[in-house]
């Protein structure tokens, strides 16, 4: 099964309790480490679960997918598109990919700290198309929190530069509850009317909890 395919049959009823495809580890900003990570969601009985760095793949060039079948290969970039800040999956990608490697933060300070992402984000269509050079699909993350007005516009714009999915199953916890722009509802009908594969995850960035 591919990975369209895959993310496709997940249910979202199932999304928080058998799927999570929003983690950060300490390979970027979260406070466990990626093996242990691992651990936590094999001892959770996870079905689906993504740890998505910021603007790295080093965990997963660390780890051998083949014998964890529920891990799917992920990584979170920082981007910048006609004045707005957002952040696009990838999932299913490989990590040892040329394209991906050439977009992916050069120190650790471009995983951690959001001023310095800031200033290194890339444009969405060289981050998708890396993304797909990988062998993965590109995903907007939290884009309630997308500072636009006009959010169906700009969705059909990063369809148009080859998104292929949204988040739609997303807590909006911590600082992402206060500057929500957007309705979850809003989300999943932008989602149906451009045909974008809907994910979801905690974002989370310490341990993992059956929600």
């Amino acid at each position: 099964m591919n990975i369209k395919d895959r993310i496709k049959s997940i249910k979202s009823t199932q999304y928080f309790k058998s799927a999570n495809l929003h983690i950060h580890s300490t390979c970027s900003d979260g406070s466990c480490d990626f093996e242990e990570l691992v651990r936590q969601g094999k001892d959770l009985n996870l079905e689906h679960m993504a740890i998505a760095d910021h603007n790295t793949v080093k965990g997963w060039q660390n780890i051998n997918c083949k014998d964890y079948s529920f891990l799917i290969p992920a990584v979170e970039f920082d981007c910048f598109y006609k004045g707005t800040l957002l952040h696009i999956l990838g999932y299913g990608i490989d990590p040892f990919n040329q394209e991906i490697l050439n977009i992916c933060a050069k120190s650790k300070k471009e995983t951690q700290y959001d001023i310095i992402r800031l200033f290194k984000s890339r444009h969405p269509k060289i981050t998708i198309d890396a993304i797909h050079s990988a062998g993965g699909i590109a995903v907007l993350a939290h884009p309630c929190c997308c500072w636009v007005i006009n959010l169906d516009k700009f969705v059909k714009n990063l369809k148009n530069l080859g998104l292929d999915g949204i988040e739609v199953y997303y807590p909006y916890n911590r600082h992402r509850s206060i500057i929500k722009f957007h309705s979850r509802k809003h989300i999943k009908d932008l989602a149906q009317k451009y045909d974008l594969v809907m994910t979801g995850g905690t974002d989370e960035h310490g341990t993992l909890i059956k929600r």
